[in-house]
């Protein structure tokens, strides 16, 4: 029996085709009578980008969380029934549905996007309608995006489905080839029709996507089919469905520098200030950051070129996908004592999910022994008051954790001799920032950017994909370093520690076809369990082997695949043989 798709029946409840809808409604919202102001457009589109956060009520189920916890740089960590962040480290599994609510919050949103942009020539003023659709555009290209980094080979859906009968039918899996072309073109459009307004003057809304942000996920998008799939250019497929042209090297060089000349992004003048533990309420406590400039708050940062937005309601209640969850689960899990996080002071409770690799903080030290954005973006335990490991029973536990996107706490009040008496579990809690300073929910007092492209990034892909280190030096001249001439380990090094914990190694290691390699490297690393030390060691088949079963790619939802009636095959590596029982000691 054919079941209607969720992704797929979504759409339909817009659709106006004669043959599914006969009558004309003058009650609710239609293609008929929807989008019919300009509200009404920003309305539509304010709807896809409300699907954008939503995947984090289940942020151990994400792109970007698998993205962290499966490079090299980190591990799964957690508590020793936390399996499911170890998994992702080993390239194992638990349970074969976990990305299921992923699945269909991208599609979602897919489905959300393939309604406005069908509609969206209805908006009379241009500017704001090239605007609106480059922006639908761009999110539509993204979601597709991280399904096909996760998946591989996923079906395409590029239009709202005109019949019931249609969306009946679960559509079979495209090639990367048609699934790349029809990201790049939807890009393409984007970068065509969006105004050349500054970073901070869309006028559809401040934080908004730009044509900017169109320019450098295209590159990222280059970058990673080109690498992956060994192809000398991305493809691009037209309005009939067809593979009839490509993108070239020397036309995503040229968006890359009409970004950087004209966006009006550009670096902050610290490399701290980016991170939440610059914030005025605790750098004043936190001596590493006394001298650093106050964080740049999330919209006043130039160097934002994409990012995921999180609402200031979150410590009121409403629900955990308004909150970055990330900075929760990346948190520190416990290290034991009663004043265990004024000892961490300004880092906060979390799940202990990821710590970082020691070989991480060794090899960059080696490579970099002046480099200041080391210290900037990994705490090291031995700096900590107390510390006490496995004091939660937790596994894979290095001593490192990453400072970028991490549970950030401030001092809510002090004693008579100055001394931290109580803290906020989250700074944003605080009357300096979004809160009321007295709500403040440890799991949902997080209202902080995801950042998934910065300027730094853009200037990075322009050096690599031109191979001189102009841009490079650009950043390292911000760290205080001196400059280098290009070469590829060059590149590939300024890239792992500038970017570090922000969601890009993972693509990088496999596009530029040394995941193997670097994976295996884990083994041997200095880490703890339950408080016994040990070494990293392979689990299952073990990382080489993993990797090379599954190139990277996570299983396509079981119940998916059965919902498809054989349509769906999963991803090869995904058998019995990778379940995850218990650590391998």
């Amino acid at each position: 029996m054919k079941k209607i798709l969720y992704f797929a029946a979504t759409a339909l409840l817009f659709t106006s085709c004669e043959s599914y809808l006969d009558t004309e409604s003058y009650t609710k919202k239609n293609t008929g009578n929807y989008p019919n102001t300009e509200a009404d457009a920003i309305q539509m589109v304010t709807g896809v980008y409300a699907t954008l956060n939503k995947p984090v009520a289940n942020v151990a189920n994400t792109y970007f969380y698998a993205a962290e916890l499966a490079s090299d740089d980190r591990f799964g960590g957690g508590g020793e029934n936390d399996k499911d962040m170890q998994v992702l480290d080993h390239l194992l599994y638990t349970n074969m549905d976990r990305f299921k609510t992923f699945w269909s919050d991208r599609y979602a949103g897919i489905s959300r996007a393939n309604m406005a942009v069908a509609n969206l020539d209805k908006v009379a003023n241009e500017e704001l309608r090239g605007q609106l659709k480059g922006e639908t555009l761009f999110l539509r290209s993204y979601f597709y995006n991280e399904l096909a980094e996760l998946f591989g080979n996923i079906p395409l859906i590029t239009k709202v489905p005109g019949t019931v009968a249609e969306a009946q039918e679960y559509p079979a899996q495209a090639t990367p080839e048609q699934v790349y072309g029809f990201i790049a073109a939807g890009l393409k459009e984007a970068i065509s029709i969006m105004p050349d307004k500054k970073w901070n003057e869309t006028v559809s809304g401040t934080g908004h996507v730009t044509k900017w942000a169109a320019q450098a996920l295209l590159a990222r998008v280059y970058l990673f089919y080109t690498g992956f799939y060994n192809k000398e250019a991305l493809p691009l497929m037209d309005a009939d469905g067809n593979i009839s042209g490509s993108v070239t090297k020397a036309e995503v060089i040229a968006g890359l520098e009409d970004c950087i000349a004209n966006s009006g992004n550009d670096l902050v003048t610290d490399f701290r200030s980016l991170w939440p533990y610059t914030n005025t309420l605790s750098k004043k406590d936190y001596p590493y950051a006394k001298d650093a400039p106050a964080w740049v708050k999330d919209g006043n940062n130039p160097e934002q070129v994409f990012s995921i937005k999180f609402s200031h309601l979150a410590s009121w209640g409403t629900t955990i996908g308004y909150s970055n969850q990330y900075m929760l689960h990346f948190g520190i899990r416990s290290h034991g004592g009663a004043d265990q996080f004024k000892n961490m002071f300004p880092f906060g409770q979390g799940w202990g999910a990821g710590p970082v690799s020691p070989k991480l903080w060794n090899e960059w030290k080696a490579a970099e022994p002046n480099d200041p954005r080391r210290e900037a973006s990994i705490l090291d335990g031995t700096q900590t008051a107390d510390y006490v490991y496995g004091a939660d029973k937790l596994m894979e536990e290095s001593g490192f954790y990453q400072k970028k996107i991490i549970a950030t706490t401030g001092v809510k009040s002090y004693k008579a001799d100055g001394s931290m008496d109580a803290l906020f579990n989250s700074f944003t809690s605080s009357t300096e920032y979004y809160g009321d300073g007295e709500a403040d929910d440890f799991q949902l007092s997080h209202e902080v950017d995801l950042n998934i492209i910065r300027f730094a990034d853009v200037l990075l892909m322009h050096s690599e994909l031109k191979g001189t280190a102009e841009s490079m030096n650009k950043v390292r001249a911000r760290a205080g370093l001196a400059e280098v001439g290009y070469s590829v380990n060059a590149l590939r090094n300024e890239r792992r520690w500038e970017l570090a914990f922000e969601g890009t190694r993972w693509s990088d290691i496999r596009r530029w076809n040394i995941a193997k390699e670097a994976l295996s490297n884990q083994v041997g690393s200095d880490i703890w369990n339950r408080g016994v030390a040990t070494t990293m060691k392979n689990q299952g088949a073990g990382y080489a082997a993993r990797y090379d079963a599954t190139k990277g790619f996570m299983p396509i939802p079981q119940s998916e695949i059965d919902l498809s009636n054989g349509v769906l095959k999963q991803n090869p590596g995904w058998d019995a043989s990778a379940v995850f029982v218990s650590w391998n000691e």
